[in-house]
């Protein structure tokens, strides 16, 4: 062997430790992937549901506020009355919701139970009484109205949205329970009769939105609790019959279904309102006219603050305000759904549920109507138009969201660990999962 060889042959020297390190105490790297993980664990935390149906809501409701009294005012001086009218209106019917709210989400689950019968008896009374002359009183063609004395009227068939939610979810829990939900007879009796009792006194009215969104509640129910494909579709077939044949027989409703897509007013009028919703939401733009220069709320466009407050919403706020309440119905619902996901109580799973389809049903019709997807039904966007009756239930059920959201094992834990405990603090507990805590291992545990 040479030298050369030799010196070719010996120990080669130890490589270069590299500069490239691993991120110590399990942080995250940076960049996109770092990013996409640090929002799902922010995602995937206890309280986010939570935080989601509380900030989503209440900034709903705040905007809401903010567009009734620059959508109301011309309306209002139309009247002859003060321009904040239907904005004073509004904000005491807020203020009793948000009442509502606080004493819904404080209240146990057991009680919330215990709502449904009474609830749903006093819904059937007060929409039995809406039929009554000298009691009932009808707006714009519709009699679902009660008065109240005064400026203030109640309707009843937004009550029974939240009865229906109730009643329906402690009936399936019950049986669920039991275990008969297994049985078809079971599972539509009496769920079916007793939402076929609320539509028919809601029709009986003429008000077909309300009993859209209270049928789409009911499709709601039966999904959750399991209805088997054909059973579902068999009453989704005999919904629709009723509907198209309910559809057919006035028209009204034949001239609403004939102004979807639709571009000019048309003979007569007939398709006036929906246009002039695509007229305001065209001359929005990007960024809108600015808040309070809305043109089309001069007497063009009927219903500015209710029904189509999401057109002068557009007009206004443009875009980024449209997209801006699209974002926060869309949270509203993914935490609603979580909600129902997640927990292992069948009636809160059926409440969630069903509170969550009535929300986003009814927003889905209604910003569908403005934009000229679908047949104007007349029903208002929810925490958001105009309408105390429409208001005060749903804040409630938007309490029984909160409340649930709250009870969840994770995030129930997560709330006490915030708070001290005796002066102390809860150390050594930490989160790996939405249902477990884990105890730190001491130190040289293996």
């Amino acid at each position: 062997m040479t030298a050369r060889s030799a010196k070719a042959a010996g120990p080669r020297p130890a490589r270069r430790p590299s500069t490239v390190r691993k991120p110590r105490g399990g942080r995250t790297p940076g960049g996109p992937r770092g990013l996409h993980a640090r929002l799902r664990r922010a995602w995937d935390r206890p309280l986010t549901a939570y935080y989601l149906i509380l900030g989503g809501s209440l900034l709903i409701t705040v905007l809401g506020l903010v567009m009734v009294y620059s959508a109301s005012q011309i309306k209002a001086l139309q009247s002859g009355l003060a321009p904040t009218y239907f904005f004073r209106k509004q904000l005491l019917a807020a203020v009793l919701g948000g009442g509502l709210l606080l004493a819904a989400s404080r209240m146990s689950v057991r009680l919330h139970r215990g709502l449904a019968y009474p609830l749903l008896a006093v819904s059937v009374f007060l929409m039995c009484l809406v039929q009554i002359p000298g009691i009932g009183v009808a707006v714009n063609g519709n009699q679902n109205w009660i008065s109240l004395g005064g400026p203030f009227q109640m309707q009843p068939s937004e009550f029974a949205k939240l009865a229906l939610v109730l009643w329906g979810a402690d009936l399936l829990a019950r049986k669920q329970d039991k275990r008969l939900l297994v049985q078809w007879k079971h599972l539509l009796v009496p769920l079916i009769p007793v939402a076929f009792l609320l539509l028919g006194l809601i029709m009986l009215g003429g008000d077909m939105g309300t009993a859209i969104i209270l049928t789409a509640i009911l499709f709601g129910l039966l999904w959750l609790a399991g209805a088997p494909t054909r059973l579902f579709v068999g009453v989704l077939g005999a919904a629709t019959l009723i509907g198209a044949l309910l559809i057919k027989t006035s028209a009204n409703r034949m001239s609403r279904l004939a102004c979807i897509g639709a571009t000019d007013p048309g003979p007569g009028d007939q398709c006036w309102q929906a246009v002039h919703g695509i007229y305001a939401l065209a001359s929005g733009g990007f960024f809108g006219s600015g808040l309070g220069a809305s043109m089309e709320k001069w007497g063009e466009l009927p219903e500015p603050h209710t029904d189509f407050i999401f057109a002068i919403t557009g007009e206004e706020l443009g875009l980024a305000g449209t997209l801006s309440v699209l974002a926060l119905f869309a949270a509203l619902g993914y935490a609603g759904i979580r909600v129902a996901g997640r927990t292992e109580d069948p009636f809160v799973r059926y409440a969630a549920g069903g509170v969550t389809t009535w929300i986003t049903a009814q927003a889905v019709i209604n910003i569908g109507a403005v934009l000229g997807l679908l047949p104007i039904a007349g029903v208002p966007l929810p925490l958001f138009s105009y309408g105390g009756s429409a208001l005060l239930p749903t804040m409630f059920a938007i309490g029984l969201l909160i409340a649930f959201a709250r009870n969840e094992p994770a995030a129930r834990a997560a709330l006490a660990m915030r708070q001290p405990v005796f002066g102390r603090r809860q150390a050594g507990v930490r989160w790996k999962t939405m249902r477990r805590r884990v105890k730190k291992r001491p130190s040289g545990e293996r």
